[in-house]
């Protein structure tokens, strides 16, 4: 049997002690639609450096993201707020899990100042669950926000947020702030959230989106599933009817990869012909931007993807301008 130990931070404690008694599953062979280059270019090697002198923490790192390598030599980083340890346990997920510590009150303007640093044109905010505290995080996403705001008035933000689960009023704190994209992840199909995201609620995700909209009809919405974790083609569809009726702009779909022995397994390896077919039903649902390929993640190619988000609102939006 194995233990996952938390070795990005030299730590001997378990790095998934919910999961440290559980039966080892297999890791599969990658098919060879699923290749990337290992990080070690001087870009890559400047982003790490600015992030890891100014004490940041980075999904790309702590989830172990596929995409380092390239993200990185582009200086486009998923900044990770509220620590490294997460307060659930979803069965997919590599981050930390356990007893977090405390806020860092400098973390805002640390991290907007790491964002001046590096130039960022576009940058991704996401954060740990944090159940432990009375607002889920909202007011340190709120002052996160207006720290890069201050320092890098150019710069558009996307945020990635939790559920805010029986957190009243806090997405509404972070709405306020205005970023210009808001994502929060469905993950998986309904079926599967008490295997794969059991402290989450699948319709409280939808409302949660749909509530952004409601707020502030002008900031775009996201959410992103993984594929490969049994779900099958009817649910995904379905899925994408509730986000489509949540008023959703912009769908992700990547392959679930199986970080250790103790996650859930990759029940199958989605070929790229199927994600093709995947993007061609979310379009015809009527999102303005889809990205679905094996390796898509939320916030891979994010910067790029916020442009022709734009652009899809231009375009949808002239015909309806003529005929006023």
């Amino acid at each position: 049997m194995a233990v996952v130990l938390d070795l990005l931070r030299n730590d001997q404690r378990p790095r998934h002690p919910e999961k440290a008694h559980r039966p080892d599953k297999p890791i599969q062979r990658k098919p060879d639609w699923i290749r990337v280059r290992a990080p070690g270019s001087p870009g890559w090697a400047e982003t790490s450096r600015i992030v890891h002198e100014h004490g940041l923490v980075t999904v790309c790192e702590e989830a172990g993201c596929p995409n380092i390598g390239e993200c990185w030599e582009k200086r486009h980083a998923t900044f990770m707020i509220m620590g490294d340890t997460c307060t659930r346990a979803c069965s997919f997920c590599n981050v930390r899990t356990g007893l977090p510590k405390g806020l860092d009150a400098d973390e805002p303007e640390k991290l907007a100042d790491s964002v001046a640093k590096l130039g960022l044109h576009h940058v991704v905010v996401t954060s740990v669950d944090r159940d432990d505290l009375g607002d889920g995080g909202a007011e340190h996403f709120a002052r996160t926000i207006r720290a890069i705001r201050r320092l890098s008035p150019a710069t558009t933000i996307e945020i990635l947020t939790p559920d805010f689960l029986r957190k009243d009023g806090a997405l509404e704190v972070v709405v306020a702030a205005r970023p210009d994209v808001f994502n929060h992840n469905m993950e998986t199909v309904p079926g599967n959230y008490l295997t794969v995201r059991p402290g989450a609620r699948y319709f409280h995700s939808v409302r949660l989106l749909q509530r952004v909209k409601e707020l502030d009809p002008t900031i775009f919405t996201k959410s992103g599933i993984m594929v490969g974790l049994g779900e099958e083609r009817n649910e995904v569809v379905q899925l994408m009817d509730d986000l489509r009726s949540a008023d959703v702009d912009f769908l992700t779909i990547g392959q679930y990869l199986q970080p250790t022995k103790k996650h859930h397994e990759v029940v199958r390896f989605v070929p790229p012909d199927e994600f093709k077919g995947l993007e061609t039903t979310a379009y015809a649902k009527g999102f303005l931007l889809v990205s679905a390929t094996p390796l898509t993640r939320s916030s891979h190619h994010a910067g790029e993807d916020f442009a022709r988000l734009k652009a899809a609102r231009l375009a949808r939006l002239a015909p309806e301008a003529v005929n006023a």
